[in-house]
């Protein structure tokens, strides 16, 4: 059956309605005196019809009755069209009483009678009319009736306004099979006449439905929660779609275009921090504050968070022009552009970090700039060192000499144990920063975590690179592992880590469980509606030079010491010889204008003694 595709003018369907509300009223009269309608009740009927018509024509002009797309009727639509025909029908109760009464007639001008049945056929016709309409489309508009069967887990409002949003699109060849929910008062009715089961039998309605799709509706969902809905729709080989937050709703209405697929990073995401927010404000607010390698992964995001505690002034530096210049219009849009300032320059080049420091004036320094590729850092040991050790010292100086208030270092996993040259100038930079912790007013502070879910360069971003690709995607070893979390996770607990530090820690953050790669790897895959072997390899490339089977995140010569957050800890350091540490640094700084990587790398094993590379290139050098 082919049905129009553009949509009906608007008089068409005004009209439509004036002659079903005219329709009524006759069959108001005919039911209201058995069909046989006496002389002069029509000649009354008659004559006042006009006024009748009048008011409802104004009250469908009044609240738009006409206005919605017929095929797409939603409560809305309803809404009006109860309120224009209650409204009109209580004016016309109030001219018929007013005629009765001030005239001396004996008859009303319409029959209280007349105008209840009246209103209660408008309602019903009206409504029907758009409902038989709108169910004409749903079932015509694709001839081959070929749909996808989708399930919704959340069985409340948002996932009412989803299977809606859903019902306006027929082009979208969906059907909604079930709503699952974990409300046990819930299962066994039906919402929008499609029945809810419990969530204990997702696998169960997964299968029974030869569900295609599920889409996560509800909002604020506990991470775990979906983790495990998000498995067993794997394993039943359906493709999972999130509901985006309702701030994100364009004008307030939910599109089908914005459900997102689920992204892995939500699969390991873990419950939200709870921040002590009013500790941050009182280190944060009114208070001048720099942050290097502002235009990074981890940068960015505490350029985000920071803003939410009212500096005073936020300065962002970084080497990287464009996406400075990407943050730069980002800040523009969010309304944060007014306490930033951005300022192009390298943490490696003394007199510009000395600039910076004399211009700026800071109270806080996050320092995040650093170069983090283990591959790339091991066959450029010289930049690693410029940029990791030297550019965290000029910094380190330039604070003390201008009196900043705290000093907090963005460190790393691989600082621990180090068996590559990025791992070990992290480490230096940490032994610098408390050798320095004590020597003045500045209080210096180390945060050390692992990799961040979707930063630059991370695993994530390269399988889904090497997914649209076609593959394979490469894993370097099948037991490799890391510890993962998300960018905003890591950036509040440096900021929490920073207002609790009193000069000379090294924090370490709970990173919960480490996560075999390959599994990452397949879980992707089958995220994408891919498998392995079948659709798409994944091939085994080997250790990269450097890098470990298995991350730390505190050597064997330490422990910990809780704080009250349960998130972050203190690392319990062995002693240090400073004198020797800032001696040997300087030292190693001095030999950079050699270019000497083996000299460099041989100094750095002094600084550093756990440093064991596992580069062939160096490891004669142990």
């Amino acid at each position: 059956m082919k049905l129009p595709s553009g949509n009906t003018p608007r008089w068409i369907i005004f009209l439509i309605d004036l002659g079903l509300v005219t329709l009524s009223y006759v069959v108001a009269y005919l039911l209201r005196f058995d069909f046989n309608i006496p002389s002069e009740e029509w000649t009354l009927g008659s004559k006042f019809f006009p006024l009748f018509i009048g008011v409802r024509v104004l009250f469908f002009l009044l609240f738009k009755s006409y206005a919605g797309i017929i095929r797409y009727t939603s409560i809305e639509d309803t809404r009006r069209i109860f309120l224009a025909l209650f409204l009109g029908t209580v004016l016309l109760y109030s001219f018929s009483i007013g005629y009765k009464y001030v005239f001396g007639s004996e008859l009303f001008l319409l029959p209280n009678s007349i105008l209840t049945i009246e209103f209660l056929f408008s309602l019903v016709s009206l409504v029907l009319f758009r409902l038989s309409v709108k169910l004409l489309y749903t079932e015509f508009k694709n001839p081959h009736r070929v749909r996808m069967k989708v399930a919704i887990f959340g069985a409340g409002e948002s996932g009412l306004i989803t299977k809606q949003t859903i019902d306006q699109d027929p082009s979208a060849q969906i059907e909604i099979v079930a709503f699952i929910d974990d409300d046990k008062s819930k299962v066994g009715k039906k919402l929008d006449g499609v029945t809810i089961y419990d969530s204990k039998k997702l696998n169960e309605v997964l299968n029974s439905k030869k569900v295609e799709q599920i889409i996560i509706s509800i909002q604020n969902l506990d991470p775990a929660k979906k983790r495990e809905i998000a498995e067993k729709a794997i394993n039943s080989k359906t493709t999972i779609l999130n509901v985006p937050p309702v701030k994100k709703w364009i004008k307030g209405e939910l599109s089908l275009k914005q459900l997102q697929t689920v992204r892995i990073e939500d699969l390991l995401g873990r419950t939200p921090i709870v921040l002590s927010k009013e500790n941050i404000f009182k280190d944060l607010e009114n208070k001048t504050i720099l942050v290097t390698g502002g235009a990074g992964s981890i940068g960015s995001e505490l350029v985000r968070q920071i803003l939410n505690f009212n500096p005073k002034k936020l300065w962002i530096f970084d080497q990287a022009e464009t996406p400075l210049y990407d943050l730069q219009q980002e800040l523009k849009v969010t309304g944060g552009s007014p306490k930033c300032e951005l300022v192009i320059g390298d943490v490696s080049q003394k007199e510009r970090v000395r600039h910076l420091l004399d211009e700026c004036k800071a109270d806080v320094i996050f320092h995040a700039a650093a170069y983090k590729h283990v591959p790339l850092m091991e066959e450029n040991p010289s930049e690693a060192v410029l940029t990791n050790i030297s550019g965290t010292k000029h910094l380190a100086d330039e604070a003390i000499r201008q009196k900043v208030g705290k000093f907090i270092l963005i460190s790393t996993d691989k600082a621990v144990n180090p068996t590559n040259v990025m791992g070990a100038t992290k480490r230096a930079a940490e032994m610098y920063c408390e050798a320095m912790n004590g020597t003045s007013e500045t209080k210096f502070i180390a945060t050390r975590f692992g990799n961040v879910l979707g930063s630059n360069g991370s695993v994530i971003p390269l399988f889904k690179r090497q997914i649209r690709e076609g593959g394979p995607l490469t894993v370097t070893h099948k037991d490799v592992t890391r510890f993962f979390m998300t960018i905003p996770e890591a950036v509040q607990l440096v900021l929490e880590a920073g207002t609790m530090g009193k000069g000379g820690e090294v924090f370490v953050f709970d990173m919960g469980e480490s996560i075999r790669i390959y599994d990452l790897a397949e879980k992707m895959l089958k995220l994408s509606g891919l498998e392995e072997g079948k659709d798409i390899e994944i091939r085994f490339t080997g250790l990269r030079p450097g890098e470990k089977l298995y991350e730390e995140l505190l050597t064997s010569k330490e422990n910990t010491i809780e704080t009250h957050h349960p998130k972050i800890m203190i690392a319990k350091l062995s002693s240090e010889n400073n004198d020797a540490s800032i001696k040997k640094i300087s030292e190693l700084i001095s030999l950079f204008d050699g270019q000497n990587n083996e000299a460099l790398v041989k100094m750095l094993k002094e600084i550093v003694p756990e440093f064991k590379s596992q580069n062939s290139i160096y490891t004669r050098l142990d």
